[in-house]
């Protein structure tokens, strides 16, 4: 039998990690769940209501003398900011602490201007949602961004990211902390995709990789039911691995051949414009493919087969139960998606594809900014920063 792991919970910041499941408890179902002292459980919710983040839900119907309240989570007693940057866009978002989006705005802006002119930008959208949506006097718990290149965690600082010119190293959570005050976390946009998608729509799937198509391609990995990052934060960078048959073809990281530079939207759309065909973005090659275009819809087969082949190698290695296909070129339809899998069950073991499931993103384009929440509210809810919080 699977051991419980809020059996003798000693801290306020154990007990609320059990509340957070959004079940309302009596002390006695506290204690008894706990085993800890009913004087203690008291205490311990007690600090938790003090600081608001439990309140009382209502009482359960009494059987004789005074009816025992409840207690509950209370997941707007803070705000969360969140904003994945895209190549070309961002989505910017307020939630509460279950990471659900209190207030969200989708703006077009270019990662290539630099942290200088992002970072304001995505501050005073913040600013506007919070004003819009009425939250300016509810405190922050802090503030999660997706980046759309490797990012060493730890630091939050960009690692050579490819397409983003002057973000380098640059000190994302210390300018932006600086503004607002609260802890800032920093991850590659891909990761947040795959920590959105587990956290809503799969918290049971232990071994996961989600795949976004758009103007690049990358991947994030759920191992054991944690994001995987690897050593300096470059796990997952589907889009520069050699595909095959893709020769010379040059790629914006510097190298020749790579999945991104044929398979991606951009090259796509490249495609279709050497053959007289109006297309510049992912958006462009969607609206063809939904427009009955047959160039467009074959082109956009054969990139999910080329990405099969990729993410085939990654299944004998990996060995996940479920693959997880979003971004923007997902957004045509069955095209991609009946290519991946096409390619995956040709070249993987049998073994190895026998429970797997290849399934289109569930939460869609809020995947990534729903996956900086979440990334922020497991650090500031875990029970080591809740005790040191309330001590």
């Amino acid at each position: 039998m699977k051991e419980d792991p809020y059996l003798g919970a000693a801290s306020a910041g154990e007990l609320l990690r059990l509340l957070r499941d959004g079940v309302p408890r009596t002390r006695t179902e506290l204690t008894s769940v706990t085993g800890l002292a009913r004087s203690t459980v008291r205490a311990r919710l007690d600090a938790l209501l003090d600081a608001g983040l439990v309140s009382e839900g209502g009482s359960e119907a009494s059987t004789g003398g005074r009816p025992a309240g409840r207690f509950v989570f209370n997941a707007r007693a803070r705000v969360v900011l969140a904003a994945e940057v895209g190549a070309t866009h961002a989505t910017v978002a307020v939630t509460d602490l279950t990471s659900s989006p209190l207030a969200l705005r989708r703006i077009e802006q270019d990662v290539a201007d630099g942290p200088d002119v992002v970072l304001p930008v995505l501050i005073k959208t913040w600013r506007a949602l919070l004003a819009e949506a009425g939250l300016d006097s509810v405190q922050l718990a802090g503030v999660g961004i997706g980046l759309p290149g490797p990012v060493e965690h730890s630091t939050g600082r960009p690692n050579n990211p490819p397409i983003m010119p002057g973000w380098d190293n640059y000190d994302v959570p210390g300018r932006v902390s600086a503004e607002l005050g609260v802890p800032v976390l920093v991850d590659n946009e891909v990761n947040l995709m795959a920590l959105g998608e587990h956290t809503k729509c799969f918290p049971d799937a232990d071994h996961v990789i989600v795949v976004k198509v758009a103007t690049g391609i990358g991947s994030g990995f759920i191992s054991n039911g944690e994001l995987h990052r690897g050593a300096v934060g470059a796990a997952g960078d589907l889009g520069h691995i050699a595909a095959p048959y893709a020769g010379d073809v040059p790629c914006r990281c510097g190298n020749t051949g790579c999945l991104e530079a044929v398979a991606s939207g951009s090259a796509i759309a490249a495609t279709l414009r050497a053959r007289g065909i109006d297309a510049h973005t992912s958006a462009d090659v969607v609206a063809l493919v939904r427009a009955g275009n047959l160039e467009a819809g074959q082109l956009v087969r054969q990139a999910g087969r080329t990405i099969g082949d990729v993410l085939a190698a990654c299944v004998s290695m990996f060995n996940p139960s479920l693959i997880v296909v979003g971004g923007t070129l997902a957004l045509a339809g069955e095209m991609l998606l009946a290519g991946v899998r096409e390619a995956i069950y040709r070249r993987s073991l049998p073994l190895a594809t026998e429970n797997l499931r290849i399934v289109p993103s569930q939460v869609g384009d809020d995947a990534g900014v729903l996956g900086a929440a979440a990334m922020v509210i497991q650090h500031v809810l875990s029970p080591s920063v809740v005790d040191r919080q309330l001590a």
